[in-house]
Parts: structure tokens; C-alpha cells; sequence
């Protein structure tokens, strides 16, 4: 995963639902400027392996986020790795959280995790929030680069009563796929890196990518040294892609997390879009469901 180091200060317009003063991917001074008003809610994204980061240092009143234990659905023998969890573990974790129908919440990325960051937005907008999260464009590296403070204190959270309103359309199934793949109004896109759309490596024991699909690796979305691309261009990387305005885009990976990264900067180019949850990990157990393995000499799709 890239780490996205600086900050995107051009906004597209308002997607629906957006709140206008709540942008998807907002600056670290934008931040600082709104440090401490009411309702903020701060989560910085990481797990067992970068909790030090946050122990060491994070934006005041931020709060530590494991994503795969609390916001997503248990792993086990038999079950796909990563999906979104049971409505009664989701209300949980957002009351934990303190989150209500008033909060306007922040994501913080931190140690490179970019796509779990992304994977959390995806999962909060399917709880009812959209229009009232944002992520910080580089995390906290960006914030520490801008020269913002970092604490050591950990807040207290005082717990919500907040119900999720769910948005179902957030995700699609594989049967949704399977009956929008020759859609021309649908634009399957895997967000896998190269080798894997191509079929020269595999993870789960089929190799190459869904018919029609076209490949706008979730890498692709940086420039060399970590920012997100500019608006025009990613813009341009889409059409190169042949994804055309107006267009349902619906996007998969490996196990669904990758591709959020790929679905967040459709909804920021205004695209209508979903995550395909069970990605290729469900389709490739699917038997009765084709894959597209490319000859040798055939031209990659995307960029």
C-alpha cells in the first residue's frame, strides 16, 4: 500500500448526499482550522501491528481504530476475509465510538494504511453517514509535515445511542455482477494490481479477471511520491479506462479492500459506484462464473 504524503486542496463538486462543508478528502490545515468544534469525530485507522504509532502520537482527540475487529465481520474456516459485519456489531462499534447523527467524522490513515482507511469510509457510508465523512489526504505524516501538533492523551469517549440507516446499494453481490456484466450502462473495473488482472499470479486458485472488466490498479491512483493524483488525471485515467461519465461503476479486488480505494475516488469524481464485497475471493469459488484468463500478446485494459 502507498502511503498518500501530501494534500489534495481541489474538491470536486458535492456528490448527493454530500454535505458542500464536509468534503471526502479534506487537508491537514482544513482539519486543524476545526480541531475541537462539536460533534467532530477523529479515528485514526490501524491494527495490532501500528497501535505504536498511535501510542506515540496522534491528533488530539482522535481515537484508535482496529477496522477488520471492529468494523467488519469475523473471520473463520469457510467464510470470505473480509466483509461487512452483522447490523447488531456495527451499531455496536459506532456507539462505542461515540458517533451520532450529528457527528461529522474524520479518517486518519497512519503507517501506509490507505486502503483500510478506505474500507472504513466505504463501511460508514453503508451505516447511514455519507455526506459527513472525510479523509484526511496523507494521514498523519501529512499532518506532522504541516507542522501540527500530536498528543499522547487518549480521549474519553462518552458512548452514543446512533442506529445505523443502512445503504445496502454501497455493495453488490455476485449475482448483481453476474447479471451486469454485458450492462453497457456498468463498468466492472478491478482494482487489483497488474498480475493479477492478467492471470500471471493468483490468490485464489483461478487466475485472470471478470469478462469485460477493465484494470485501474488501486497503485495507479498516486503520483511517485504518495499524493493522490489530481483531479483532471485521475479523471483522464478513468476514460483511458473507458469508464465514461454517467456510467455505474462497480468495483472488486481480492477480498474487497483494495477496491475501495478504486470506489472512493469514483464517488470523488461523482460516479455512481459500488463494491463488489466478495471480490474475486467469492467469484473465483463460484464455479458456473467465467473468468477471463488473457493469451499471451494480448493488450492490458486501463492504465
Amino acid at each position: 500500500m502507498l502511503l498518500i504524503l501530501s494534500l489534495m486542496l481541489v474538491s470536486p463538486a458535492p456528490t448527493a448526499g454530500q454535505d458542500p462543508a464536509q468534503p471526502m478528502l479534506v487537508s491537514a490545515d482544513w482539519l486543524a482550522e476545526r480541531l475541537g468544534t462539536p460533534n467532530l469525530v477523529l479515528l485514526q485507522i490501524g491494527d495490532d501491528n501500528s497501535k505504536h504509532v498511535y501510542d506515540e502520537g496522534h491528533i488530539a482527540g482522535s481515537q484508535f481504530v482496529h477496522p477488520w475487529n471492529e468494523f467488519a465481520a469475523p473471520r473463520g474456516p469457510d467464510v470470505l476475509s473480509l466483509e461487512l459485519p452483522t447490523v447488531e456489531k456495527l451499531t455496536a462499534s459506532l456507539r462505542a465510538k461515540g458517533i451520532t447523527e450529528d457527528s461529522r467524522v474524520v479518517l486518519v490513515s497512519a503507517n501506509e494504511y490507505v486502503t483500510p482507511t478506505t474500507r472504513t469510509f466505504l463501511t460508514l457510508t453503508y451505516a447511514g453517514l455519507e455526506g459527513r465523512i472525510s479523509i484526511l489526504d496523507g494521514g498523519l505524516e501529512a499532518w506532522k509535515a504541516a507542522g501540527h501538533p500530536v498528543t499522547t492523551e487518549v480521549p474519553t469517549i462518552r458512548t452514543s445511542t446512533y442506529s445505523p440507516h443502512l445503504n445496502e446499494g454501497v455493495v453488490v453481490s455476485a449475482g448483481f455482477v453476474a447479471n451486469h456484466l454485458e450492462d453497457t450502462h456498468t463498468k466492472v473495473v478491478d482494482a487489483r494490481l497488474q498480475r493479477f488482472y492478467d492471470g500471471a499470479e493468483t490468490r485464489q486458485g483461478r487466475n485472470g479477471h471478470l469478462p469485460g472488466a477493465v484494470n485501474v490498479p488501486f497503485s495507479s491512483l498516486f503520483q511517485e511520491d504518495g499524493r493522490y493524483k489530481t483531479l483532471d488525471d485521475l479523471r483522464l485515467m478513468f476514460t483511458e479506462a473507458g469508464i465514461e461519465p454517467g456510467a455505474k461503476v462497480v468495483t472488486y479486488c481480492h477480498i474487497g479492500q483494495q477496491a475501495t480505494a478504486v470506489w472512493f475516488v469514483a464517488k470523488l469524481l461523482g460516479f455512481d459506484a459500488s463494491l463488489y464485497d466478495g471480490s474475486f475471493q467469492e467469484w473465483a469459488k463460484l464455479r458456473d462464473l467465467p473468468v477471463v484468463t488473457p493469451q499471451p500478446g494480448d493488450q492490458p485494459v486501463g492504465p
